[in-house]
């Protein structure tokens, strides 16, 4: 390119005429006219064309220029005109310089009016304002403001500063941000408002001098005020008849010492120590306040209080307290006689607490005393349940043996009599043993479980049909195939002995009805009787210990069946209530909860109802260290056709095996055999000894949950002593018969066991 089109036009044109002037010669000098040169010299004609073109467009622009500068500078005079005539004073700062001022600013400050020009930055003239003579104070520092406006400058906000003038004129400056660093500052008197606030302060100040004036004239106490260097300033009339001085000694300005001197002449007496003004001054200065109480002659007595004011002056208040006084000293001689006769009642008290500590001291001695006969006789009767059920045992199991033998001789009445008074005697020994047992309230006396109720109203039925057949009371159980969560023992315990109680109650020709009805979520058991009903005054008393409802003449017994009942249902969470009218008869209601989906607790007596044909020719491994029990046992075991070999230990029954050359068919064991031994121990060896998984009953008075737990890790069923014949005989040939179809399937574990509950513990 020729021509730069960026340069200034009058460039442009001089270069362009040294380029056509250039090829003017060129052309001049050639021979011929080609047509290369021909063209070159049309374009140097086209281009000073285009170039005067360009200057009379360069001219115009140039006319316009002057034209706008010229408006410019008239407007500019305009504004300086219009700024000029404002009230009040104006700055305009653009990109941080000064650009315009109007008259105001240097009429206000004439020492430096030559000092502010044109292009003065923001800072600089706020600093030459404050130089100036006229200049008094502002309420803000003005060196401050330029970084006040900058933080400010995004926010639009007016930052606003009051300016005191040296001939008390105010006027208040107000900066803001316009645009970019563009800065306008606006002064406007307000000396006519400043003074007018000055004026309604004074007169407002005035009335509250008069109106604290006439309050302190109507105050019921005495007032005074005094200056720092302890001159008075005001006071009421009040303080002067309080204490009785002469106006003269109250005039403003006299001072403190004074009135003090007259005071203490006049006969001011302070209470406690000795105190001059000095050391009261200096407890007002150190603690801001004093108070004092003082006498004025014999009669008066005064209260002095004293407050530091903010001007380190301080107001002194009077008060009459003569009456207060006198009040208090009466109080306390009252008080004083009062604490004597205190005093005195007081030691006749203690004598009394001393007494009755002793008093109780004996009873707590007693009630320990009690509370370990109960303890040793509840661990006795825990301890000795072992010791106590193995005779009971053994007899049954004798008279069992008896009245199998004696049937169809004249003895057999005989014996069916002493079978019964027996079966009362265990009976009540259960009830005595149950008792201690849920007295404990140990955490494992009851152990809840999933309990199938059809099965357990079955074998009550079955133990009871005879007993109602023999009185003559109708006995019929409506089976309910729900499952709840009990503890099978005692649940069973408590169903039995309200079916017992039912039957033992209701008259020849009566009937007893058990059943459940079922509700949301839980299911009620309910035993009904024809009975003699009970009263409603003794409904609740009969589950208490020895309690039998008056009247009660049908049944023999003590009454503690129902205490059972109630102490199991108690702990068991099982809700217990009665309902019985006399003549008509009782019904007697537990309230369980049921379980959905869950695997129950089984008795497999049902299973086997050939118990007769499967225990003929059987080789049963009986383990017992009691020898009455051991013969008891082995006679009954050969009535029901069974081969025994009876043991007394672990080794004893293990060389019966070697001997035999062959697994028993069924082992029972007692659970405490002599040197520590266990029943658990004596199945795990003979299985071991055998190689077979041989069915096992534990057959113990222990109760624990050890046993139960036990029974559960060796796959053996527990049953307690006294042994129920009815449940031992029919549970052995189930097990034998689980055994049996286990071996025919190729199995060598009793197949079935943990579905059909062969695991269990059960009820005696």
């Amino acid at each position: 390119m020729l021509v730069n089109p960026d340069e200034p036009l009058d460039v442009q044109v001089e270069r362009q005429a040294r380029i056509i002037d250039a090829l003017m010669r060129r052309a001049n000098r050639q021979d011929d006219v080609r047509p290369s040169a021909f063209r070159a010299f049309q374009s140097a004609i086209e281009l000073q064309e285009k170039m005067q073109a360009q200057g009379r467009d360069l001219a115009r622009a140039v006319s316009e220029l002057e034209t706008v500068r010229g408006e410019q500078e008239r407007m500019r005079k305009s504004l300086v005109a219009a700024l000029s005539s404002m009230e009040g004073g104006f700055a305009l700062f653009i990109d941080g310089k000064l650009e315009l001022c109007n008259h105001l600013f240097l009429q206000l400050f004439p020492d430096i009016s030559n000092k502010i020009d044109t292009g003065l930055s923001i800072g600089r003239f706020f600093a030459r304002l404050v130089s100036s003579k006229f200049f008094r104070s502002a309420d803000r520092n003005l060196a401050t403001l330029p970084t006040t406006l900058e933080k400010r400058r995004d926010e639009g906000v007016i930052t606003s500063v009051m300016i005191e003038m040296a001939d008390d004129r105010w006027f208040q400056l107000s900066a803001q941000h316009t645009s970019g660093d563009n800065v306008v500052l606006l002064l406007t008197e307000i000396t006519d408002f400043v003074r007018r606030n000055r004026s309604e302060k004074e007169s407002l100040i005035d009335r509250q001098e008069d109106y604290l004036k006439a309050v302190f004239q109507t105050l019921t106490s005495g007032v005074c005020t005094f200056s720092s260097r302890g001159k008075v300033l005001m006071h009421n009339g009040q303080f002067r008849e309080l204490l009785g001085l002469p106006a003269s000694y109250v005039a403003q300005g006299e001072p403190v010492t004074a009135l003090v001197e007259y005071l203490f002449a006049n006969g001011l007496a302070v209470e406690g120590d000795a105190v001059n003004i000095e050391a009261i001054y200096r407890k007002l200065v150190t603690e801001g306040a004093f108070r004092q109480r003082v006498r004025l002659g014999p009669e008066r007595v005064l209260e002095l209080h004293m407050h530091e004011m903010p001007d380190s002056g301080y107001l002194v208040e009077v008060e009459d307290v003569t009456l207060e006084a006198r009040a208090t000293e009466t109080l306390e001689r009252r008080v004083m006689e009062r604490t004597a006769e205190l005093t005195r009642a007081n030691e006749k008290l203690t004598e009394e607490y001393e007494k009755k500590a002793r008093v109780e001291e004996a009873l707590r001695e007693a009630k320990d005393k009690a509370e370990k006969a109960v303890s040793s006789k509840t661990r006795f009767l825990a301890a000795a349940s072992h010791d106590l059920l193995q005779p009971i045992n053994a007899a049954k199991l004798l008279i069992s043996t008896l009245l199998e033998t004696s049937r169809g001789t004249d003895m057999h009445g005989m014996v069916e009599r002493l079978e019964g008074s027996f079966r009362s005697t265990e009976q009540l020994l259960h009830l005595l043993l149950d008792i201690s047992r849920l007295e404990s309230a140990a955490p494992d006396t009851v152990s809840p479980l999933v309990v199938n109720l059809t099965s357990m109203m079955n074998s009550i039925h079955a133990d009871q049909s005879l007993v109602a057949e023999q009185k003559n009371v109708s006995l019929k159980m409506v089976p309910c195939s729900v499952l709840v969560r009990s503890d099978p023992v005692y649940l069973l315990r408590s169903i039995q002995n309200l079916v017992v109680n039912a039957i033992q109650y209701t008259q020849p020709g009566g009937r007893v009805l058990v059943g459940c009805r079922r509700r949301k979520g839980r299911v009620v058991l309910e035993v009904w009787d024809t009975g003699i009903g009970i009263p409603k005054r003794d409904q609740q008393r009969v589950f208490e210990e020895f309690a039998r409802a008056d009247g009660e003449k049908l049944a023999a017994g003590v009454g503690l069946g129902l205490s059972v009942v109630e102490r199991a249902c108690r702990l068991l969470g099982h809700k217990l209530s009665v309902k019985s009218k006399p003549g008509v008869g009782s019904v007697f209601r537990i309230e369980l909860e049921t379980v959905a989906d869950a695997q129950a607790v089984n008795e497999p007596l049902s299973l086997a109802s050939n118990a007769d044909d499967l225990l003929e020719n059987q080789i049963v491994l009986l383990i017992e260290n009691d020898d009455d029990v051991l013969f008891g046992t082995t006679k009954r075991l050969e009535q029901w056709g069974a081969d025994v070999l009876a043991c007394r230990s672990i080794d004893e029954a293990l060389t019966c095996v070697e001997d035999m050359g062959m697994a028993p068919d069924i082992i029972l064991a007692d659970y405490t055999l002599d040197n520590g031994d266990t029943g658990v121990d004596a199945i795990a060896k003979v299985r071991k000894l055998t190689k077979v998984h041989v069915p096992a009953i534990l057959i113990t008075a222990d109760r624990s949950p050890r046993v139960r737990a036990a029974g559960l890790t060796y796959d053996i069923s527990v049953i307690y002593k006294p042994v129920k014949l009815n449940r031992l005989r029919p549970l052995m040939a189930w097990k034998i018969g689980q055994q049996g179809d286990a071996e025919a399937r190729g199995d060598t574990k009793v197949a079935g066991d943990s579905a059909a509950g062969a695991f269990s513990v059960w009820p005696e």
